[in-house]
């Protein structure tokens, strides 16, 4: 097995096969992203993104990952206006980034890694700001802020400032306040990060409901497992360029097999144990076979049938294993195939509101 090639898409193109598994998710119109050639160069002579070509399908939840500095960012800036391309053809809603900013701002909802929440002010005041700032009909705004209060769970605490609000409460709320103006299409850049495993849950499930109501979502972020939950798709850009795509099935298919985890007692044992394995001919001359931080790993096809028998090879060898697992690939799995690294998640912040995240 390859390192990068092994999970390279063919295109930034959903399949056949990925258009019909959403099923009644896509909806009809011009795509909610179009990119053709994307490309950023910044002033320094960096060049963030380099010939990106994508397209999101509209009621679709696109998830967009890499290791910090690979152009997600930076990607999803020019999306939403904040930043020109230097290159290349970019259509948000059907309008163009370059020439139709206004229209594009109007139609997407954009959530930054870090919150805008007004803490002085409470719930309801940070989205009845928002509805104004969006230019809300007056009329509908009472309506509007209910609505979202709700769907953000908030509408218990719609009167408290939000200075005394967890971190995950912030998040919800300022997830509503991108949402007022109904936009078909919402930029989430990172809007876990930090947060404990608790308040991630709960922010789950608001974007799926957010979703199942038919508004596409772009999201970036450092937690694999969120991505593998929630996305129907995936690009994963490396060094500025989209280098695999896919659902996120379809990409754990292309790691190729299962894997064999072996803990070893001594450290120093490592490169022996891979040199057995690799002697012993039991999975194939597509197997890759590498050092852990406790061990080795397997992954073929093979790796469930042979296991055991590379255990009594290794064992004959003189080495001690002291643990032993065959799983199937995740996506870290993936993002180490495609990357050569794992993803470093961010830890999690204190958070909570007078007992705890809501």
């Amino acid at each position: 097995m390859t390192t990068r090639d092994s999970a390279l898409g063919e295109q930034g193109h959903p399949s056949n096969a990925e258009q019909e598994t959403r099923g009644e998710k896509a909806t009809r119109g011009p795509p909610a992203i179009e990119t053709d050639g994307l490309e950023l160069t910044y002033s320094d002579g960096t060049q963030a993104v380099k010939n990106v070509s994508l397209t999101v399908p509209r009621g679709e939840f696109f998830g967009f990952l890499g290791p910090n500095g690979a152009g997600k960012t930076t990607a999803i800036k020019v999306l939403a206006t904040l930043l020109r391309p230097t290159a290349g053809e970019v259509r948000v809603n059907g309008f163009d980034v370059q020439t139709e900013a206004r229209k594009v701002r109007e139609s997407i909802g954009y959530m930054a890694q870090e919150t805008s929440v007004d803490l002085e002010l409470t719930a309801r005041e940070n989205i009845q700001f928002a509805c104004e700032a969006y230019g809300v009909p007056r009329n509908e705004r009472s309506r509007r802020i209910d609505e979202l209060l709700d769907l953000a769970d908030l509408a218990d605490v719609a009167d408290k400032r939000a200075e005394d609000f967890s971190g995950g409460m912030k998040k919800r709320l300022d997830t509503a306040t991108a949402l007022v103006h109904r936009p078909p299409l919402v930029f989430l850049d990172e809007p876990t990060t930090g947060l404990d495993p608790k308040a991630r849950l709960r922010l789950w499930d608001y974007f799926r409901r957010i979703n199942d109501e038919g508004t596409t979502i772009f999201l970036t972020t450092q937690y694999l497992e969120e991505a593998d939950q929630l996305c129907d798709r995936i690009g994963v850009i490396l060094d500025g360029e989209i280098v695999a795509m896919g659902s996120p099935e379809a990409l754990k298919r292309r790691v190729g097999g299962e894997i064999l985890d072996l803990e070893l007692d001594d450290d120093g044992t490592r490169e022996r144990a891979i040199e057995v394995a690799r002697k012993s001919g039991l999975f194939g001359s597509d197997a890759t076979i590498e050092r852990t931080d406790d061990g080795i790993s397997v992954t073929a096809q093979s790796a469930r049938a042979n296991g055991t028998d590379l255990l009594v090879a290794l064992r004959d060898a003189g080495l001690t294993v002291t643990g032993f697992n065959v799983r199937a690939p995740t996506l870290d799995d993936v993002f180490l195939a495609i990357t050569g690294e794992h993803v470093e998640e961010a830890e999690p912040m204190a958070d909570s509101m007078q007992g705890g995240d809501r």
